[in-house]
């Protein structure tokens, strides 16, 4: 009987240390938070809004009062120059041309190869963007027909505190609402000088030239671009609070949590951007590291700053330009100079 006794109590005590351990042991894991080291491009950006516009957009109208016969391309096509876009008869031609009509059809074929009708004919190379007449129209001089455009641009404004930094060729990146996971990349080609005053804001036009006008760009579409002003660089990152203080007194992040414990692994850190501290070397790119409650904070080297008032000590001897009772401060901080602390 004694020995089930002894024997059940020795379970229960095994039973019992094992359960406070795993106790600490989450307990000392839960004090940490995982994360994961990530490179990061800290180039600068100005970000701007801008919509999609033609280079160049040139409005097509009849070179006289008439009808239009027929209509010979579309919206969304391209056309070079000399193309013709449509044929129009001139007033005089309408007024020819219905009275055959009421004679007989040899009369009006006739008239139809007698007195030709007129060419409308794209002046440039381009995108007819813009098509507003329908066959037997009547137009006048004054009459836009067509639109064309002969590149799609993106034109954007931007605030006069950030003009200074944008310079042309300067890579942007531009990603229109319409189709947002569709980035495409240009570059700055144009400042305009003149600015545009809105309620008290000044603002520059600025264009820029995708490195490839995709088929999706459409005129006026809203288009939001990334500027970059400054070419940074790819940069290894973790959050401040992963950058901790090691037992041997350098800095360190937490790569491992053995038995509960940490495992300190030294590193050394850069620049400090807001909640990230950049790592130099020390961890690679994707490795897990573990957050702790305090945020990092550099460790900073003894000031070697002096005050102009305050007495200057000689560090050989001891003794200060101070006057005579100076070195008697030096010894009652641990110098060399003076006699023997009081007491003793």
């Amino acid at each position: 009987m004694k020995k089930t006794l002894i024997v059940i109590a020795v379970i229960a005590v095994a039973a019992g240390s094992f359960l406070a351990l795993r106790s600490r042991n989450s307990k000392a894991a839960a004090k940490y938070t995982e994360a994961a080291a990530a490179t990061r491009d800290l180039s600068e950006y100005v970000e701007v809004t801008g919509y999609v516009a033609p280079l160049n957009r040139v409005e097509i109208s009849p070179s006289a009062s008439g009808r239009v016969e027929k209509i010979l391309v579309e919206e969304g096509v391209k056309v070079k120059a000399g193309d013709t876009l449509a044929l129009m008869s001139s007033s005089d031609r309408v007024a020819i041309l219905d009275a055959a009509r009421s004679m007989s059809d040899e009369q009006y074929k006739y008239w139809q190869d007698a007195y030709k009708a007129i060419k409308v004919v794209s002046p440039l190379d381009g995108t007819i963007i813009l098509k507003d007449v329908v066959e037997g129209q009547t137009v006048t001089a004054s009459s836009v027909l067509f639109a064309i455009s002969d590149k799609l641009i993106i034109e954007a404004t931007v605030d006069e505190s950030d003009i200074g930094r944008v310079k042309v060729g300067q890579a942007a990146t531009i990603t229109l609402d319409a189709y947002p996971d569709k980035p495409v990349t240009g570059r700055v080609f144009q400042i305009l000088d003149e600015g545009t005053t809105t309620n008290n804001v000044i603002t520059y036009k600025v264009k820029v030239r995708a490195d490839g006008v995709p088929s999706f760009f459409k005129s006026q579409m809203t288009a939001n671009l990334k500027i970059r002003i400054s070419a940074g660089r790819t940069v290894l990152q973790v959050p401040s609070t992963a950058v901790v203080i090691g037992p041997d007194g350098k800095t360190a992040v937490i790569t491992a949590l053995k038995d509960g414990k940490p495992v300190y692994t030294n590193v050394v850190t850069g620049a400090i951007d807001g909640d990230a501290v950049e790592i130099t070397s020390g961890i690679e790119d994707g490795e897990t590291v573990y957050c702790t409650n305090t945020a990092y904070k550099p460790q900073k080297a003894e000031s070697t700053g002096t005050n102009p008032f305050m007495p200057k000590f000689n560090r050989k001897s001891g003794s200060s330009s101070g006057g005579k009772n100076s070195g008697r401060r030096s010894s009652s901080s641990g110098g060399d100079a003076g006699g023997p602390p009081p007491g003793m």
